[in-house]
């Protein structure tokens, strides 16, 4: 009989997601569509349980992978008439809906989020999702998916979590009674064997045999559960976090929302004698009339994308990271020299893996393993930061932790073959200075700002006009809830790029890598009796998941790109920014080999 509710309730399940979709798909294009079809959703789930109420099937709804009546909005006191409501009605009903919350008196209002940037609102849902969470809650993580532009594999994927999911419930249930029955014929046998006085009679048979039974069928059903929880924890690690709910909507980074610019880009040319005749040359011609640009050579010895920096360049790039990791000092970040070898969990930790393994730089296990496990070069100083802290239980008296770090990056760039193949904008070795704070939740947001601010200073240090940029759903990367990006202005091709991307992960790498603190505990007054007058503390408060926030402080290959091309004089020297001259022993222009 559990397994005929199982598949019933698997049916109205499936049934009803597909109606959800559909809604939030229609609503999208056509905004009088929305709440008929979370209408037609909640009709199903009212006729199934009224139809499978006598069988009992109706108590599935209550399981973790059902989606619960209160999650679906009412759209009228009536949801048939709802369903054939006139267009008009229904797009009234849809605009007052997704734009005013309910009244805080209205005790049949339902919990189901509006629809905020094209998506279900996660404000019910702050954290990141396991299995439960994502069963409970499929139709908001789905609508998130959906935003991002996410492909029908990873949709499908959060579907089978949810139907393993419930799956799962009605194993945990089977085996459960199973071994309550095996229990309770062990104790059976007892007492028989007492009652007969050590004499094995064929009852005693009978319920040894069904105490082995029993215990046989609990035994297979932990191996399907096993089998279920290794699935949904790979398919899990497939799926991209939920956005936060500023994040707006769009396709990709055409789409991206400018928040500010800074500087004015005529400034610098004004101030360095730049005329309107005058052309402003590429950072690799620039480096190359400074004796300072080699790239056949590296080229020659480790391939494409590599370069090798020489002379007053290679010093110039040295005084960019230190300018770099003095002003994230100065701010309070601790610096790191970690590791630049890191393993499979400290990469599937900050979500890199397994995603995007195709992106990294593997070592051959022949020549070097981590603990033995896989090792890799790392593609961002994130991960070892990141990963210092990884399974441990912090005091949230201890939060915010800021770490900086200045080390060489490795990115194979699989998915970029034939993009920015000219320069230093896209290689597969560079230097970075990383800026990583591990927060609290309530603390989350300020620190993810107070962190893209660093890296502005960064920026306004050197002159740089630039603007901010919050990435849009189809953009923002696969850990973060939310993005932004700085994009420096290079003259020599009169565009905006990305030198600095820096994400608010929430608990998403937190949750994966097993990264918690204990709140603070609160301090309660006692209820004024004579003899208890001091303060007594409340009972200690549950570990819960950290914030993780992460940036660039900043790209030093692509700063220094920004400094050849914006700092070149008509005759082709570079005047040395200002903040950068107390690194190169006061030196103010680098002068072009004659």
């Amino acid at each position: 009989n559990s397994y005929i509710y199982y598949r019933y309730h698997l049916a109205i399940k499936r049934s009803t997601h597909r109606s959800i979709h559909l809604s939030s798909s229609m609503a999208q294009s056509r905004p009088e569509f929305q709440l008929r079809g979370y209408a037609a959703a909640t009709m199903t789930i009212s006729l199934a349980a009224m139809m499978f109420s006598s069988r009992g099937v109706a108590s599935a709804f209550s399981s973790r992978g059902s989606v619960a009546l209160s999650h679906l909005p009412r759209t009228s006191s009536s949801w048939s008439s709802s369903l054939f409501s006139s267009a008009a009605d229904t797009t009234s009903s849809s605009s007052s809906s997704s734009s005013t919350p309910a009244s805080a008196d209205d005790s049949t209002s339902s919990s189901q989020p509006p629809l905020t940037n094209n998506r279900l609102s996660r404000a019910g849902l702050p954290s990141s999702v396991d299995a439960r969470s994502l069963s409970d809650n499929l139709p908001i993580v789905l609508s998130h998916l959906r935003s991002r532009r996410a492909a029908p594999e990873t949709l499908s994927s959060a579907e089978q979590i949810a139907d393993l999911n419930a799956e799962r419930v009605v194993l945990i249930r089977k085996r459960d009674e199973a071994l309550q029955i095996r229990n309770e014929c062990s104790a059976a046998v007892g007492k028989l064997m007492r009652d007969s006085r050590g004499e094995e009679t064929d009852e005693i048979q009978s319920v040894k045999a069904k105490a082995s039974e029993a215990g046989d069928e609990a035994s297979r059903t932990e191996e399907r559960l096993a089998q279920i929880e290794s699935k949904m924890n790979a398919l899990l690690a497939s799926l991209p976090n939920l956005l936060d709910d500023v994040v707006p909507d769009g396709d990709d980074d055409s789409q991206n929302q400018r928040v500010s610019q800074w500087g004015d880009v005529d400034a610098l040319p004004a101030r360095l004698g730049w005329t309107p005749a005058f052309q402003p040359l590429w950072h690799d011609d620039v480096a190359a009339n400074l004796g300072g640009w080699n790239s056949e050579s590296a080229v020659a010895m480790s391939g494409a994308r590599f370069v090798s920096l020489t002379g007053p360049v290679a010093r110039l790039e040295r005084a960019i990271s230190s300018y770099f990791l003095d002003l994230a000092s100065s701010k309070g970040y601790v610096e790191v020299s970690p590791p630049l070898v890191v393993s499979r969990t400290a990469l599937e930790g900050t979500s890199q893996l397994p995603k995007f393994e195709n992106d990294l730089f593997k070592i051959v296990p022949e020549s070097h393993t981590c603990n033995g496990q896989d090792a890799f070069l790392i593609p961002t100083a994130e991960v070892p930061l990141t990963n210092m802290h990884a399974g441990q239980i912090l005091e949230e008296d201890d939060l915010p932790i800021s770490y900086c770090a200045l080390t060489p990056c490795f990115r194979a760039e699989a998915g970029s073959y034939g993009r920015d193949t000219r320069g230093l904008i896209r290689t597969h070795q560079f230097y970075k200075v990383e800026l990583v704070k591990i927060a609290s939740a309530e603390t989350s947001d300020e620190e993810h700002h107070k962190l893209t601010r660093h890296a502005e200073e960064c920026l306004e240090g050197l002159e740089i006009p630039y603007r901010k940029m919050r990435l849009c759903s189809g953009d923002v990367g696969f850990s973060a809830q939310h993005c932004y990006d700085l994009e420096a202005w290079l003259p020599s091709t009169g565009e905006y790029r990305e030198i600095s991307s820096c994400s608010n992960t929430g608990d998403f790498q937190a949750r994966r890598m097993g990264l918690r603190y204990r709140p603070k505990v609160a301090e309660e007054e006692s209820d004024g009796d004579a003899k208890s007058k001091k303060n007594k503390k409340a009972k200690k408060p549950k570990p819960v998941f950290c914030h993780t926030i992460n940036g660039s402080g900043l790209a030093v290959g692509r700063t220094l790109v920004a400094v050849l091309e914006n700092y070149q004089t008509p005759e082709g020297d570079v005047v040395v920014p200002e903040v950068l001259r107390p690194y190169m022993g006061g030196l103010e222009i680098l002068k072009k080999v004659k």
